[in-house]
């Protein structure tokens, strides 16, 4: 008997070791990794549905459960001895990626392999043993834009690696998969925010118009091609924020010219004092994800906050809370794209390419107006002057 008791005791002390070393799985991190389907978190965790007794990987494709109902697990063993059965569907019990997770990275590496040629969804679907709607689905899932994006990403910056290298510009074109002129300088003009040939000569031929205003946060350059507005800088001093456009566009023809820009300025201080949401068009070098990044940030309501890891979530990449960060630090248009909208986790601001003190006055700043509004006042003090803002 005392064996049979001893033996009953060893299993529970090696139960209650392995729950005591099991990682800690932050359950509102999982959950948004399961309302994204994020097939890159498979393997961290499993998560079970109480109502239908089946657990599953984060990136399943299965129709997604209510939170309520819903239990994490550090893997399947666990899951399986709370009583849950594996999905068939995902085959959590299985080591290593899901099958949709490496049906998809097999596509990316086609992809990689074939920039120089034209590859059709169904193609790439027959490559990935998928079928196309499943795979557009999934990759975008994985990786946060389209296979047809990704390549148009992908051939954009091998083009911009070897026009900065002084390659000529069919050359480049070309050895950056670009299958002929007219698609070189139809997709990558989009791309570079100018020609190719204009951008492997930092700017040579183009015209950018700027001017300078004053602030309640001190000074603002706004500056324009015929295109749309190029860069929106804030600052202290006005040859500070020239130098700094030109230094971006070594030998374009900048030119200050306050008269034609003078509806644009207007605008932007307009919506810095909260009675305008401009929509005006910009003309900014992106790539695929800092697009995506940035029109999140637009879509945040004026006075209102997100961290960075709600945007990634948003964009149905929760663990791409970094790269969301370095992508709102690289955004050249401040206020338009409004990237000190984006706040930490922990509620502070964070940092801010124009200065950390100037971030948290513009939050404060709209949080006064949105209050106004609420009570059916009016902006600020009677008077008030920038330094309400300090």
């Amino acid at each position: 008997m005392s064996t049979i008791t001893n033996g009953v005791g060893r299993r529970r002390q090696e139960q209650q070791d392995a729950r005591m070393s099991a990682p800690t799985i932050d359950k509102e991190e999982a959950w948004a990794a399961v309302a994204g389907r994020d097939a890159s978190r498979d393997g961290a965790f499993v998560y079970a549905v109480v109502t239908t007794g089946v657990f599953c990987r984060p990136g399943c494709a299965s129709r997604r459960p209510k939170r309520a109902n819903v239990r994490f697990f550090a893997g399947a063993e666990e899951a399986a001895a709370a009583g849950f059965r594996p999905c068939k569907r995902c085959r959590p019990h299985d080591d290593g990626p899901s099958a949709a997770l490496r049906a998809v990275e097999r596509a990316r590496r086609y992809l990689d392999a074939h920039l120089d040629e034209t590859v059709t969804l169904e193609r790439l679907a027959a490559i990935a043993h998928l079928s196309p709607f499943h795979l557009q689905r999934t990759f975008k899932r994985r990786f946060g834009v389209s296979p047809r994006a990704y390549v148009e990403a992908r051939r954009a910056a091998r083009l911009r690696t070897r026009l900065r290298a002084g390659e000529g510009v069919l050359e480049a074109g070309f050895a950056a998969g670009y299958g002929s002129a007219s698609q070189l300088y139809e997709q990558a003009d989009a791309r570079l925010g100018m020609t190719p040939a204009t951008y492997r000569r930092g700017g040579e031929g183009m015209l950018i118009r700027f001017a300078t205003a004053a602030t309640p946060l001190g000074r603002v350059l706004v500056a324009a091609t015929s295109r749309g507005i190029c860069a929106v800088s804030l600052g202290d001093d006005d040859d500070a924020l020239e130098s700094s456009l030109r230094r971006e566009y070594p030998r374009a023809d900048v030119r200050r010219d306050d008269g034609e820009l003078t509806a644009l300025v207007a605008a932007i201080l307009a919506h810095l004092e909260g009675t305008g949401e401009p929509s005006l068009p910009l003309d900014v070098r992106a790539t695929a994800f800092q697009e995506r990044v940035w029109q999140a940030l637009r879509r945040i309501p004026y006075g209102e906050r997100r961290t960075y890891g709600e945007i990634a979530a948003a964009l149905g990449r929760p663990r791409a809370a970094r790269a969301v960060a370095r992508a709102v630090a690289s955004n050249p248009t401040a206020l338009l794209v409004p990237c000190h909208r984006v706040v930490r986790a922990d509620g502070k601001a964070g940092g801010y390419r124009w200065g950390e003190e100037r971030k948290r006055r513009l939050l404060r700043r709209e949080a006064r107006v949105v209050a106004a509004r609420k009570k059916g006042g009016t902006h600020g003090k009677k008077g008030g002057t920038a330094d309400d803002d300090a």
